[in-house]
């Protein structure tokens, strides 16, 4: 496993043990099959759990049919408290809670361990989103796309980052697990989280561990001799070239250590000569 991805592993770890949020989430929207539970203090019998229909609505005690499917939790909180106060009870007081999300969701697709449709709970970020898909894998690149289905539209599966009116979020894995909390986008309904393979490069000549290797961007070539396990003592690190396919041709470079490998590329070690 690569440093970074053991890095998102342990990142991801955490929001697995960490606190869980509050049930009651004032900016979530309330969508067709989710159980609420509604609790009227010192009315027992009109507290308890309800089902959104498929309609949006549910039944709630004394006032029947009551909308529900797009509204805050502390929208329905005001809408139960008036229609209860409507020639009910006196100054109610109301509370309502999730008890079971099941409307929305978001995707998670790539390099993740359990990639599927998970469900979208409160003020889900990546990062628990990524925990729920059991973390990335050793082969996640450090780029990771959030695709965002434009405003009304239907999450029926996931979305692409060439759909034409989705919008495409970019998040580093470095910054993320730096603790940047730019990085940890709070997600949408519908939203797909796509983790790209990283790109390799190979590695041969005189090295210690000759093969492909995945980089991220920005890599040297010193880097990438050093997932190589280095040069061995026959090699020469005056004599490194890079094959490189450019046009449809391959062209050999010569190459510094300094210099940035690109996705593709084959590093060769050549012996000293003496």
């Amino acid at each position: 496993m690569t440093k970074l991805a053991a890095a998102l592993v342990l990142v991801c770890a955490c929001a697995l043990v960490a606190p869980p949020l509050a049930a009651a989430q004032t900016d979530y929207l309330i969508g067709p099959q989710d159980v609420l539970t509604v609790t009227v203090y010192d009315h027992a019998d009109l507290s308890g759990k309800f089902t959104v229909d498929a309609d949006g609505s549910m039944t709630f005690p004394l006032i029947g049919r009551v909308k529900a499917a797009g509204l805050t939790l502390r929208a329905l909180e005001d809408a139960l408290r008036t229609q209860l106060a409507d020639g009910y009870l006196k100054n109610p007081q109301v509370a309502v809670g999730i008890d079971e999300y099941k409307s929305q969701r978001v995707f998670v697709m790539g390099e993740v361990r359990g990639p599927g449709a998970y469900q979208l709970t409160g003020d889900m970020t990546i990062i628990e989103a990524l925990a729920k898909a059991g973390g990335v894998s050793q082969n996640a690149a450090e780029e990771i796309l959030i695709v965002r289905a434009p405003p009304g539209a239907a999450a029926a599966g996931p979305s692409m980052p060439t759909d034409k009116e989705a919008t495409v979020l970019r998040v580093n894995v470095r910054e993320l697990q730096a603790g940047a909390l730019s990085q940890n986008v709070a997600l949408h309904d519908g939203d797909t989280i796509v983790v790209s393979r990283s790109q390799a490069v190979y590695v041969f000549g005189q090295v210690r561990s000759p093969g492909a290797y995945p980089i991220d961007r920005g890599t040297t070539v010193l880097q990438a001799l050093s997932l190589a396990g280095g040069v061995t003592d026959r090699g020469s690190t005056g004599r490194i070239k890079v094959v490189r396919a450019a046009d449809g041709k391959k062209k050999e470079l010569k190459v510094r250590l300094t210099d940035v490998v690109e996705p593709g590329d084959t590093l060769i070690v050549a012996e000293r000569f003496f």
